[in-house]
């Protein structure tokens, strides 16, 4: 009897933590279908890999504090902006920067990925190179729809 609980609530924990997975439509069938850029524009990718590790831990994600998504696992959304100088953000116990310069016409690929904090998990922001980011983006599904911003 108690296999049958142990068995029934390690059940019911992967299946919690799977909930806080990305899922949808993989970058890999959507990319023909990615508009291309306007003038002026450059690309900002924000990309997860997918780890059971810290997967509870999904802070927003803000581009020069704008909320423009949420790091979760296994997910990927880009937003377009006009070139200049941008500050990536992620908060839970502590805030953390990655601050970089936008060209126009240009993509930069930003990495989350959790950490272990003092109290809780945190994430941490890192420019990722577009050979690795490109390789890793095939897998990973398409979380904008949830993206929790005013309309430009």
């Amino acid at each position: 009897m108690k296999r049958v609980v142990r068995l029934a609530l390690t059940g019911m924990a992967l299946s919690f933590l799977m909930a806080g997975c990305a899922s949808g439509v993989k970058h890999s069938e959507m990319a023909s279908s990615i508009p291309s850029l306007k003038s002026g524009e450059g690309r900002v990718y924000f990309l997860r890999s997918a780890s059971m590790f810290g997967a509870a831990v999904q802070p927003d994600l803000r581009l020069n504090n704008e909320v423009v998504g949420e790091s979760k696992p296994g997910g990927f959304f880009f937003v377009d902006r006009p070139a200049g100088k941008y500050v990536a953000s992620a908060a839970t116990e502590t805030e953390k920067t990655l601050s970089f310069v936008l060209d126009s016409g240009e993509t930069k690929y930003v990495r989350s990925s959790p950490s272990m904090g003092l109290m809780v998990g945190r994430v941490v922001l890192e420019l990722e190179t577009q050979e690795k980011a490109k390789e890793d983006l095939a897998s990973l599904s398409y979380t904008g729809d949830q993206v929790k911003t005013a309309a430009k």
